[in-house]
């Protein structure tokens, strides 16, 4: 079987798809067959040897897939070979193959396609444990969501919205803006096009916001913690922009306000039984036609590169997936 192979971190020549044996199911493991996995920021960091963990190389990159099992392992029940399944791998999933523990793969909802599969649970699941975990958002409260029209800011959009949030959808480009609208944004703030805090006071009356959501950091960050209100709360999610924002502290201080960081792998790992209730409710939704996956492009295994270069480049509206089927 194929499978993207990375033999240097941060050498794209060493990048390489091979054959490779197949896979097999130790024991609490399922080996499953791969029809499409997401493409997602944290596969190029840790292609690049930047990402929080460093897999030993060769290392196969892909954090969620979808597909059909092929094998499990002894000691696993609830999965069965021939079932349709997505699971939440961290990495390995540009491949033909994946062995994962079981307790990280979920069956696929009747409803829900592969491509769909492959696009759901990291960017739903990382919204849903911010928004209801982390910043505990309230109805009635005020969302503003940074780099909105991305993989995790529509999500962010449509599960504010579930939770009775007004939400406020800041982008740099009219056409992306006008995929937050349809997302359910209640504000649009084109951020590259005018003063960012300025912006916000006129929208709240100068109240501020109650939560942000910042997946992308950089130059909105500092801007964006000004514009929290009273015990407001900022989730930092990511830094898509490549540059780790120093936000200084007296700024938490005077409003009482909260940085709250969101890592929702390490959180999945520490509470299964929380993570589970998590994803069962996100499946629920989605059964109920309440969220709705925007996939902006999909690409044939072979073509990583260019997949990887759209997500890489922030020019990705909504997910990105190959597809190996």
């Amino acid at each position: 079987m194929k499978a993207v192979l990375v033999k240097e971190y941060d050498r794209p020549e060493q990048y390489l798809i091979e054959d490779v044996p197949p896979r097999h199911a130790a024991r609490g493991e399922v080996v499953i067959a791969v029809r499409a996995c997401g493409v997602n920021f944290l596969d190029g960091l840790m292609m690049q040897g930047r990402y929080q963990t460093k897999p030993p190389l060769p290392m196969t990159p892909g954090a969620e897939v979808s597909g059909v099992i092929k094998e499990v392992g002894e000691g696993v029940a609830g999965l069965e070979v021939g079932m349709r399944v997505l699971a939440v791998t961290g990495y390995g999933g540009y491949a033909e193959e994946i062995a994962v523990s079981a307790a990280k793969v979920f069956p696929l909802p009747e409803s829900m396609d592969f491509t769909t599969g492959a696009a759901f649970p990291i960017v739903y699941a990382t919204s849903h444990h911010a928004l209801k975990d982390r910043a505990q958002l309230k109805s009635g409260e005020t969302l503003l969501v940074l780099g909105a029209a991305g993989g995790v800011g529509l999500t962010a959009i449509e599960i504010g919205r579930i939770l009775g949030a007004r939400v406020i959808a800041c982008a740099s480009s009219e056409d992306k803006l006008a995929l937050c609208r349809e997302y359910g944004a209640d504000v649009l703030v084109n951020y590259a096009q005018c003063d960012l805090r300025e912006r916000i006071k006129e929208l709240t009356g100068g109240k501020g916001v109650d939560v942000v959501y910042d997946p992308v950091g950089g130059a909105y960050a500092q801007p964006a913690v000004r514009s929290l209100g009273f015990e407001g709360r900022y989730l930092v999610i990511g830094f898509a922009s490549g540059e780790i924002p120093k936000i200084p502290l007296n700024l938490v201080l005077l409003k009482i306000t909260s940085i709250v960081g969101v890592f929702w792998g390490a959180y999945a790992q520490a509470k299964p039984a929380e993570n589970a209730a998590n994803m069962a409710q996100l499946f629920g939704w989605y059964g109920a036609g309440r969220l709705r996956p925007h996939i902006s492009a999909t690409f044939p295994l072979a073509r990583y590169r260019e997949a990887l270069e759209v997500v890489m480049n922030r020019q990705a509206k909504g997910k990105v997936v190959l597809v190996t089927a």
